[in-house]
């Protein structure tokens, strides 16, 4: 059923689901979000979403990212999108809190997960239709970033610096 997201209430009871393209404001759904470490220099890997994608064109946001589909669980779905997008498998990953974005035109649960990894030990391959670009960057880097160009970032990144206790 691919294409097609669950949409849920208020506390995250599946009610439904519907294709994404007849999503609205009033539907709210789930994604799940990959924040990726190096295990020696607390560096983080951030990517860059496609420029025809549909929301957040252009914009840099966690290492992975993805809407559960029907069918998927939330730890399913960042299995799937970590291997699809950055192309790495096997990431042992510790689950993270669940939050309630609603940024105005969108309303969703964002389960975030967390993972380590040796930088210099794994390959990064992007999907180039999801995917512009990806790079490693130190914390402080991305703070500085974040708050010189905010307008350069996704809603879930945002979130996961809170989380993080990075502030900006």
């Amino acid at each position: 059923m691919g294409d097609y997201e669950i949409t849920v209430d208020e506390n995250d009871n599946p009610i439904g689901s519907k294709h994404w393209r007849d999503m609205s404001y009033d539907d709210i759904y789930r994604i799940s979000t990959l924040w990726l470490t190096d295990i020696k220099t607390g560096d983080v890997l951030i990517a860059q979403r496609k420029w025809n994608k549909k929301n957040d064109p252009g914009k840099w946001g966690v290492a992975a990212a993805g809407t559960v589909e029907v069918g998927e669980t939330y730890r399913g779905n960042m299995i799937k999108e970590i291997e699809e997008e950055i192309g790495l498998t096997g990431l042992k990953l510790t689950k993270g809190p669940k939050k309630l974005i609603d940024d105005g035109e969108h309303r969703l649960f964002c389960q975030m997960f967390f993972a380590s990894v040796d930088k210099n030990k794994v390959m990064i391959k992007i999907q180039e239709e999801e995917v512009e670009a990806a790079k490693w960057v130190s914390k402080k880097w991305l703070l500085d970033d974040v708050q010189r160009n905010p307008q350069n970032y996704t809603l879930s990144i945002f979130n996961n610096m809170q989380v993080l206790g990075i502030s900006y």
